[in-house]
């Protein structure tokens, strides 16, 4: 049980209607109603009730809540938490009990609130993760919202502009305030003194590299671009003169980064300079993982192809929604480099998360619409359908469905859609002609890489993604017919189709066919490349206890004859589901069976079930599985 702690020092007004309360770390009292230059801030503030009210920026212990009646102020109706850690939250659930509305980062929302999930799966044992996710809220806390990056907001009268700083940790943000012309930059623990940061330790957030040191310095330089004129952070003294104290840290912390690289690396030119000009009007963002591109519009508009994990500085350890940061970073320098007025429009190749990971914050920041082909955009749509790696947290619902063959118009340009198996089932390739050359955006079908007589080219197919023999051969047929003169890959440099390069491509191409032809028993029996015979959908799900749901098998005869197959669904204790009747399938025949499960009474995390398959004489078991969480 959480105890208000004694109060602390005694607070100090930082700024007009700010205070600063010391506790476990710094934390800012905002009064409301106190900026009478802004509209927003009347509200509670102005008195509603009589009452006189403010907004927090981090927590700390909860001492805050002892210092209210000498400050003058009736109650807090609003915290905003700067990162996850536990100095900055380990008080919130006094703050629930006060009655006040808590907003957190978007990227750490699960350490608040699903803390306990984390403390749970979290792996100890052979641990090579170094973030310091566990250095988290020991029970989850009720939260009210996550804070809109890049957008102003309004909290209890109070607005704010929440903009990324990671460093200190992946999701941080720093809150902007405008208070009688000058502003305030809240900085959680990206800074603690000119040149300084309060922890080393928190940005390393992978064995060995780099990832937060060099972060720390890409924020360092776009929080200079707000131009604060006051840093307030969390453990520390404010900083009168920003702009000198983040330059500092930004120096200093490259030598650092430098330090422990074979070479130097020049964030800030990364930061300025992100893309490079392919041809007048196409450029490659060398800055994202995966690789981004912009087809440049006449009217100063860009379209995005794919927009993973932008100015990345590599991928932290773990899978947690909490290690990985969409931004907007490459945006300013796009636009200052080219010209550019605004992102109107992105692309889908693929769903895996390196290439959609910024595309809902993009949509939501600049309006741009998500388009997909019509084999991309369902997976988008339903994360937990299918047993797929590498897809997004959230479901992400286009706004435009493309029929695979279809040309569509965007601006001035035309841009094909095609279907493109092999890297994953659920992909597609965009031809366009750009500058006079045509294009074709393959995603990561192979590397492109390839140099005949001295180097292979790898093609980047991976079975869980539903790589099926027969898909390759398709895509060498699809570049012949379109007779691209430059392939765009995701993760590798572009590969002008020099006269023979196909040729080259299909020998890799008949090399894979032949290969599994040699390993695999696919003369006896059709097992395919994955040798997955049949499937539960939905994957996973989520049902309210004693509910009944409906689920849908779908089986494939591998046998080069009629056979009948029979599923026997396998539920926990207390559940209960169809029998499903045999049947007859053709040779090389898929077909989807649907049936119906109760779920148990009892809550349930990941509970399995399962397909015990058997086609003709083949036994395969308990062969498929599907996840059910029961609420």
């Amino acid at each position: 049980m959480s105890r208000q702690p004694t109060a602390g020092n005694t607070p100090s007004e930082v700024a007009p209607g700010v205070w600063l309360i010391r506790d476990t770390c710094n934390v800012y009292l905002i009064v409301a109603g106190s900026d009478r230059s802004d509209p927003a801030s009347t509200g509670d503030a102005a008195g509603e009730g009589g009452e006189r009210t403010a907004v927090a920026i981090d927590f700390g212990a909860g001492a805050v809540l002892s210092h209210l009646d000498e400050l003058g102020i009736d109650r807090i109706t609003d915290v905003l938490m700067t990162h996850h850690h536990r100095d900055q939250a380990q008080g919130l659930p006094l703050a629930v009990a006060h009655g006040a509305r808590i907003h957190v980062p978007p990227v750490e929302v699960e350490l608040f609130e699903r803390v306990d999930e984390m403390w749970r799966m979290r792996q100890l044992d052979n641990d090579y993760n170094l973030r310091q996710d566990r250095f988290s809220l020991l029970e989850p806390v009720a939260v009210h919202a996550v804070v809109p990056e890049y957008r102003s907001f309004v909290a209890g009268g109070v607005r704010l502009r929440p903009i990324p700083t990671p460093g200190h940790t992946i999701g941080s943000v720093t809150y902007l305030l405008e208070r009688e012309s000058t502003r305030i930059a809240f900085t959680g623990d990206l800074i603690y003194a000119p040149g300084k940061v309060w922890s080393l330790a928190a940005t390393q957030w992978s064995y060995t590299a780099n990832e937060g040191p060099g972060m720390t310095v890409l924020s360092c330089h776009l929080l200079s671009d707000e131009r604060p004129d006051l840093l307030l952070p969390s453990h520390g003294r404010p900083m009168a003169d920003p702009l000198s104290a983040l330059a500092e840290l930004a120096a200093r912390m490259q030598r650092y980064v430098d330090a422990r690289r074979e070479q130097p690396w020049d964030l800030e030119d990364r930061l300025r300079r992100p893309y490079v000009a392919i041809s007048p009007h196409l450029l490659l963002n060398r800055s994202s993982l995966s690789t981004g591109y912009a087809l440049l519009s006449d009217t100063g508009e860009a379209l995005f192809v794919d927009y993973g994990y932008d100015m990345t500085t590599a991928i932290p350890t773990g899978q947690d929604r909490a290690g990985r940061r969409p931004w907007l970073a490459s945006l300013p320098g796009l636009k200052a480099q080219f010209g550019v007025s605004r992102i109107s429009a992105m692309l889908a190749t693929h769903y895996h998360d390196d290439h959609v990971a910024g595309m809902l914050l993009l949509r939501d920041v600049e309006g741009a619409e998500l388009w997909a082909s019509s084999t991309v955009a369902p997976i988008l749509a339903d994360p937990w359908k299918h047993d797929l790696p590498a897809q997004w947290y959230d479901p992400i619902v286009v706004d435009r469905s493309i029929p695979v063959g279809e040309t569509i118009r965007w601006n001035e340009y035309e841009i094909t859609v095609h279907d493109q198996p092999g890297h994953t089932l659920f992909a597609a390739a965009f031809e366009v002609t750009v500058d006079g050359m045509t294009v074709l955006f393959t995603g990561d079908q192979q590397e492109g890489l390839g140099i005949p007589g001295e180097r292979n080219e790898v093609l980047n197919y991976q079975y869980r993604n539903r790589f099926r023999l027969g898909d390759y051969p398709r895509s060498v047929e699809l570049y012949r017919r379109i007779a691209p003169g430059l392939l765009l890959s995701g993760h590798w440099e572009p590969r002008e189709v020099e006269p023979g390069y196909l040729d080259f491509l299909q020998e890799a191409v008949d090399g894979l066919e032949a290969v599994h032809r040699e390993l695999l028993p696919l003369d006896e029996l059709d097992l395919g490349a994955d040798g997955v015979l049949c499937r539960i959908t939905p994957y996973r799900s989520s049902l309210a206890s004693g509910s009944t749901a409906a689920f849908v098998a779908t089986v494939r005869n591998p046998h080069p004859t009629a056979a009948e197959a029979t599923i026997g669904i396998v539920v926990p204790d207390g559940w209960s589901a169809d029998s499903i009747a045999p049947v007859l399938l053709q040779p090389g025949e898929e077909r989807e069976i649907q049936f119906e499960l109760i779920c148990g009474a009892q809550p349930a995390s990941r509970a399995r079930v399962a397909a015990d398959v058997t086609i003709g004489d083949l036994r395969l078991g308990q062969h498929a599985e599907a996840l059910v969480d029961v609420r």
